[in-house]
C-alpha cells in the first residue's frame, strides 16, 4: 500500500475511533457528577467511569469503566490497587533496610480524614488527608498530606494531585521516592505501550515466581524459564528496561482486549514541573504487574545525590500533580492500538489545558498567577566559528538558585523548561513565584550555562531577558576528539547481548536496555583492555560503552585501563594542553588518568570515587552529567605518538564503572592575526 494511502487509513481509522468514543459516552455526559458517601467508601461517578475510594484512607480500590466492574487488579489488597506512597527516613541516621527499594521506610500514605471540597454537576474534588504531630516521630514522616481526587462532568477519568508539607519546628527527615501507583487486572491488561516504538504483550507475573523465573543478578531482574505463554521463554524481565526520560514520560499504560472490543487505561502527566532534577531525569512509569507509576521523586540514575535532605527547622510545601487517570474503548474489530492514538491525543489536550483551572487548593495556582520569561539563546565557540550562532533545540529552564548545573540535582522545588526554535527563540510559560537561576545546555557543546542574576518571578510577571550567549569551556584547538557532547553513551559501541538473558523488545532499538551486557566486556577483551586509536578507530565500533570491571575465575573483578593512542606533529613543551572530559554517568567510580607513562605516581588526574547513579545495571545510557577540565603539560607530551591511560581503579562489583559521554585534547592557545593565520600563543 502507498504512503499516502496508509496516511489516510491511518487518518480515517483514528477519527472513527474518536466518533465511537464520543458516540458511546454521549448518553452519560448530561447526568453530571454524582457522589456516594458510605461509610467505608466514597464513589465518584460521573456517568461514564466510576471510581471508588476507601474511607478515611484514600485509597483507589475500584474503577468501573466499558462494562467492566472493577479495572484494578480485584485480588490485591484495597492498600494495593491504586495509591500514592512514600519511602523516607529520619534525617540525621543510618540509613534503615526497609521498604520497597531496600533503603528508606515504605509508606502508603494511609489519610486519616475525609473532606469533601467541592460537590455539584459539574466537578466533585476529595480530600483525604494526614496531619502529623509529635507523638508520630519516628513513625511516619513528618509531613502534613493532603490526597485530592477530581471528578468532572463528560470526563472519561479522574485525575489526582498532592500537597505535602513539613512545618518549620518540625523534625529532619528524607525522602527517597514519592509517586503514584495503580494496578491494573493481569487477567485483562496485558498489552502495555510506553512510546510509539516501545509497546509490547507482556508476560504475566506469574512468570517471574520460583518455579517459572530465574532470578538473576538483582531481584528486578527474571529470567523466564518456564512462562505460562511459552513465547516469553527466556527473555529477561526487569522493570528498569522501561524506564523513561522526565521529558518524554507524559503517556504510558496499557490495553485490555477481547473479541468485541478493547479497554485502555492510561496515566497522563500533563507537565514535569513537580518532578525531580529536570527533563533528563529518568523515572520508571509502566511495567509489569501490570503496573503503572507517576514518579515525581526518586533516587534512580542518580543515587544519594537526590535524596531530598530536609533539616529540622526547614520549611517545606509542594504541589505534586495533578496527574490524569484516562480510560478509553473501542469496539466492532478496530485495531486496539488507535486507543494508544487517542491517548495521545488526550495527552496534547491535558498539556494544552495546563496549568488547570479547576483543582480546587489554593496552593495550586492559575496561569494568572504565574509569570513568564522569554529570549534568545546563543552560543559561541570561537575555535569552532568566531560567531554569536542562534541555539537550535536547546534546553532552557529555570530551577531553583545554585551553581552551574546544580538543575540535575535539584529536587526540593519547581522547574521549568523549555526547547529554543530554530533562531534562538524561547519562553518559559505558566512559572510558579519564586527565585529561580536560568540554566541551560547544548547538545555539540560541552558544559553547562547559567544566567549572571536571579530571577524574581512573581504573580503576573513578564521577564524580557534578551540575548543571552553560552561561551563553552574552550582554551584553544581540537587536536581530536571521540564521541559527541549530548549527555549520553548512546552513540558508541553497544554489544550484542548474551542469547540467555534477551529482551526481544529491544534487538532493533535502545541495545543499552538490554540485561546484562557489563558481562560483555570482558568476554569482547579477556586479556587486554580496550584501546582506541585516534583516526583510526570508530567510536561507533570500537568504544565500549562503558568502562567496566573485568571478571576473573575467582567471582572477584578487577579495574581496567583504557588506551587512547593518537599522533602530535608538533608539541609546544611550554605550553598548557587541555583534556575535556564529559561523563554521561558514574557509579562508585574512580577514575585516573595518565600520560605516557602507565605506572606514573601520581597521576595527572585522580577523580573522587564519584557516582552512586547504578546506571549499568538498570539497563540506562546516562545518569548524572560530570565534566572535568584538566590540564596537560607540554613538557609530558611528544612529537610523534602518544597515549593516555583511563585506569577506573574500583573493583567492588561488576556494576561498578563509567560511561563516557565525549572527550577531547586541545592544544594550547591559538591568537588570530590579521592576515587570518593562526600562531601558538608565546
Amino acid at each position: 500500500m502507498k504512503q499516502g494511502t496508509m496516511e489516510f487509513v491511518n487518518l480515517f481509522m483514528f477519527l472513527m475511533l474518536h466518533f465511537i468514543m464520543v458516540l458511546s459516552s454521549s448518553n452519560s455526559t448530561n447526568s453530571g457528577v454524582r457522589l456516594d458517601i458510605q461509610e467505608k467508601h466514597v464513589i465518584m461517578d460521573n456517568g461514564i467511569v466510576q471510581v471508588n475510594l476507601s474511607n478515611p484512607e484514600g485509597y483507589v480500590i475500584g474503577i468501573q469503566y466499558n462494562g467492566i466492574d472493577n479495572l484494578l487488579e480485584v485480588v490485591n489488597d484495597e492498600s494495593n490497587r491504586g495509591y500514592w506512597d512514600i519511602v523516607w527516613d529520619q534525617g540525621g541516621v543510618k540509613r534503615t533496610k526497609k521498604g520497597a527499594k531496600g533503603k528508606g521506610r515504605f509508606d502508603r500514605m494511609e489519610a486519616t480524614n475525609f473532606t469533601v471540597i467541592v460537590e455539584n454537576e459539574e466537578q466533585v474534588e476529595l480530600s483525604f488527608t494526614r496531619t502529623w504531630n509529635f507523638s508520630l516521630e519516628g513513625k511516619l514522616a513528618p509531613l502534613n498530606i493532603d490526597k485530592r481526587f477530581i471528578m468532572l462532568r463528560g470526563s472519561s477519568g479522574f485525575y489526582t494531585y498532592a500537597i505535602y508539607e513539613h512545618l518549620k519546628e518540625w523534625p529532619a527527615f528524607d525522602i527517597d521516592n514519592t509517586r503514584v501507583a495503580f494496578k491494573p487486572r493481569k487477567d485483562k491488561f496485558k498489552y502495555m505501550i510506553i512510546s510509539d516504538e516501545r509497546q509490547r504483550f507482556m508476560p504475566l507475573p506469574d512468570d517471574r515466581l520460583p518455579g517459572r523465573g530465574e532470578v538473576l543478578a538483582y531481584p528486578e531482574a527474571v529470567r523466564l524459564d518456564n512462562p505460562i505463554e511459552p513465547e516469553f521463554k527466556g527473555e529477561v524481565d526487569d522493570k528498569y528496561e522501561y524506564s523513561c526520560e522526565s521529558r518524554s514520560n507524559n503517556v504510558h499504560g496499557w490495553i485490555s482486549t477481547n473479541k468485541s472490543d478493547s479497554t485502555g487505561i492510561w496515566l497522563i502527566t500533563p507537565s514535569y514541573e513537580f518532578r525531580s532534577a529536570g527533563p533528563l531525569k529518568q523515572y520508571l512509569g509502566s511495567h509489569l504487574g501490570p503496573t503503572m507509576l507517576s514518579v515525581f521523586h526518586s533516587t534512580h540514575y542518580s543515587g544519594t545525590d537526590l535524596i531530598m535532605k530536609f533539616g529540622p527547622n526547614e520549611p517545606w510545601k509542594k504541589v505534586f500533580g495533578p496527574i490524569f487517570i484516562y480510560l478509553n474503548s473501542i469496539s466492532n474489530g478496530v485495531s486496539p492500538k488507535m486507543l494508544w492514538n487517542n491517548a495521545k491525543q488526550q495527552t496534547a489536550n491535558e498539556i494544552e489545558s495546563w496549568p488547570y483551572t479547576f483543582p480546587a487548593s489554593k496552593d495550586f495556582l492559575s496561569s494568572n498567577q504565574r509569570g513568564k520569561v522569554e529570549g534568545r539563546f546563543l552560543v559561541r565557540d570561537r575555535y569552532i566559528k568566531d560567531a554569536f550562532v542562534p541555539v537550535s533545540g536547546g534546553y532552557v529552564g529555570l530551577a531553583a538558585p545554585g551553581d552551574v548545573g546544580s538543575w540535575q540535582r535539584e529536587c526540593k522545588g519547581y522547574q521549568f523548561w523549555t526547547v529554543t526554535d530554530d533562531e534562538g527563540y524561547f519562553s518559559i510559560t505558566d512559572i510558579l513565584p519564586g527565585d529561580y537561576n536560568l540554566y541551560s545546555w547544548v547538545k555539540g557543546f560541552i558544559g553547562d550555562f547559567q544566567y549572571n542574576s536571579t530571577i524574581n518571578i512573581t504573580s503576573g510577571s513578564e521577564i524580557k531577558l534578551g540575548e543571552l550567549v553560552y561561551e563553552p569551556p574552550r582554551d584553544g584547538p581540537t587536536l581530536w576528539e571521540i564521541g559527541i557532547p549530548d549527555r549520553s553513551a548512546a552513540e558508541f559501541y553497544i554489544p550484542d547481548p548474551n542469547p540467555l538473558y534477551v529482551n526481544l523488545l529491544y534487538l532493533n532499538q535502545d541495545r543499552y536496555r538490554q540485561y546484562g551486557l557489563w558481562e560483555r566486556y570482558a568476554e569482547l577483551y579477556p586479556n587486554e583492555d580496550l584501546v582506541y586509536t585516534v583516526g583510526i578507530s570508530d567510536y561507533k565500533k570500537d568504544w565500549f560503552f562503558a568502562q567496566l570491571n573485568r571478571k576473573k575465575d575467582n567471582n572477584t573483578y578487577q579495574g581496567t585501563t583504557w588506551q587512547i593512542n593518537f599522533n602530535l606533529d608538533q608539541v609546544n613543551p611550554n605550553g598548557i594542553y587541555k583534556l575535556r572530559l564529559a561523563l554521561a554517568s558514574a557509579h562508585f567510580a574512580q577514575l585516573q588518568i595518565r600520560i605516557n607513562n602507565s605506572n606514573a605516581n601520581p597521576p595527572i588526574f585522580s577523580s573522587e570515587v564519584i557516582g552512586k547513579e547504578n546506571t549499568i545495571a538498570r539497563h540506562g545510557i546516562h545518569g548524572l552529567y560530570w565534566l572535568y577540565n584538566i590540564d596537560v603539560n607540554g613538557t609530558l607530551l611528544v612529537k610523534g605518538n602518544n597515549t593516555i591511560f583511563l585506569t577506573q581503579t574500583n573493583n567492588a562489583s561488576p556494576f561498578v564503572g563509567i560511561l563516557y559521554d565525549y572527550i577531547r585534547l586541545e592544544g594550547p592557545a591559538y591568537v588570530k592575526f590579521e592576515d587570518q593565520n593562526y600562531s601558538l600563543v608565546k
